[in-house]
């Protein structure tokens, strides 16, 4: 491997004497400073017939109206802003199905930076449109057969890039857990001190960024990862105290959570601070889908809509006290996927 190709598989902060540095609470409020202006302050709803179909108050953090139409800018934001252009000539590389993709092009767009994103054949047309649309390069592979990483790393070697990692960075675990933030402050502007929070879970970014954000400010609050059947790979790591691994890696509509174990880091974090993992089926995250659009007037993708598909399903029981958080992680859905599923 040469200097340059060793070099660009970290980012910004990401090692700390050779380890890998565990963020804090502070940071991620230094995050939140680096969002203001960029990042949306997204809301977060509360319906009646959903509050009274699941026998508590439920609090929807809608992140699907972020920037980018999901959460992921928060973390490509908070890691590329504070690139050395001159460091990386050849600007940032990044792996995604999609949304991280669009994060990252558009904070790149923002900072002036060439990006290069590394995408599977299979995702949705729309996150690939998107992510050209913020003027960034895409390379294709095959999630089967193609190991994205070695394709991202030759690629970042060639070009003197930086690779933005998906998940397993302090920058990007502590801009997503800015989104926690919010939750916690909106609920409690709302009367409704939060006793659960449910987070769709892939690699463990953005449910080990909203627990250090939330943890830190109601330690009594539970946080629950949720993931689609056959991809539960981070409720096992919960449950047994290991990183474990998912046999396939496509085979869900839930094309956003299909990650092969959780992260290094973000599993550090998420072994303390969660209490348990929540697994629902395809069918039952598209009921999710036609409820947002019914009765919330939502679009959420698949993979953004499997916490509420817990609540919905029973799957998740809610306490008789406090209120449940539940993030609508992203809302870019094919529009065909979209249609075929809300038929």
């Amino acid at each position: 491997m040469t200097e340059t190709q060793d070099r660009s598989e970290t980012a910004p902060n990401a090692e700390t004497d050779g380890h890998p540095k565990v963020p804090t609470f502070e940071d991620v409020l230094a995050a939140r400073k680096r969002l203001a202006g960029y990042a949306a302050l997204t809301p977060t709803l509360e319906s009646p017939i959903l509050n009274e179909r699941v026998g508590a108050r439920v609090l929807l953090k809608a992140e699907t109206l972020q920037r980018t139409g999901a959460f992921k800018f928060r973390g490509a934001h908070n890691c590329i802003s504070q690139i050395d252009k001159a460091a990386w000539p050849g600007g940032v590389v990044a792996c995604s199905s999609g949304n991280h993709a669009q994060g990252v092009a558009e904070a790149a767009r923002l900072a002036g930076l060439p990006a290069t994103i590394v995408m599977p054949r299979d995702a949705p047309r729309l996150k690939l449109e998107r992510t050209r649309r913020s003027g960034a390069e895409i390379v294709l592979f095959d999630r089967d057969t193609e190991d994205r990483e070695a394709i991202a790393c030759k690629l970042c070697g060639e070009r003197g890039a930086l690779y933005v990692p998906p998940y397993d960075h302090p920058d990007i675990i502590t801009g997503q857990g800015t989104a926690g933030l919010e939750l916690h402050e909106q609920a409690a502007a709302m009367d409704a001190p939060l006793s659960a929070v449910l987070v769709p879970a892939s690699g463990g970014g953005l449910v080990s960024g909203i627990a250090l954000g939330i943890k830190h400010l109601a330690p009594d609050c539970d946080v629950y990862s949720v993931e689609p059947e056959g991809f539960d790979d981070y409720a096992r790591s919960l449950a047994s105290g290991r990183r474990e691994h998912n046999a396939r890696l496509s085979g869900s509509i839930c094309d956003s959570l299909l990650i092969g174990q959780p992260g290094e880091i973000t599993f550090a974090l998420s072994r303390v601070l969660l209490t348990s993992g929540v697994v629902v089926s395809d069918d039952e995250a598209r009921a999710a889908m036609r409820f947002a659009f019914e009765e919330l007037k939502l679009v959420v993708e698949p993979g953004g809509a499997v916490g509420l598909a817990a609540l919905l399903s029973g799957r998740f029981q809610p306490a008789t006290d406090g209120a449940i958080g539940v993030i609508l992680s992203g809302g870019n859905v094919d529009p065909l996927t979209f249609c075929e599923t809300i038929a």
